[in-house]
């Protein structure tokens, strides 16, 4: 498990599913701020690092749905694999700071 998982990020989707080694993410949004799929990206590459399935393993597709629209997005398997990266070095860090 990730510190940085645990301590430092919040959110949820309104769904998750994994099948068939296709992940779906799927997401409300009720307000009038602009929406941003990195969002769901970052869900997507939690997921892959807490169950420990490889991007290139799978297919994704990430929905945001806001005022009677629906955003689409299909993430390469290196876009996730560079924020799962990112997730992984920010942990290290964030576990070196709190050591002291």
């Amino acid at each position: 498990m990730f510190y940085f998982i645990q301590s430092d990020f919040s959110g949820t989707a309104d769904a998750i599913a994994f099948r068939n080694n296709f992940l779906r993410i799927h997401d409300l949004k009720t307000g009038r701020r602009p929406v941003h799929i990195e969002q769901l990206e970052i869900y997507a590459a939690l997921f892959c690092l807490e169950y420990r399935v490889k991007p290139s393993d799978i297919r994704m597709e990430l929905r945001i749905y806001q005022n009677d629209e629906v955003l689409v997005h299909e993430p390469t398997a290196e876009d996730i694999s560079q924020i799962m990266n990112k997730i992984i070095h920010c942990d290290k860090l964030l576990i070196e700071i709190e050591r002291g």
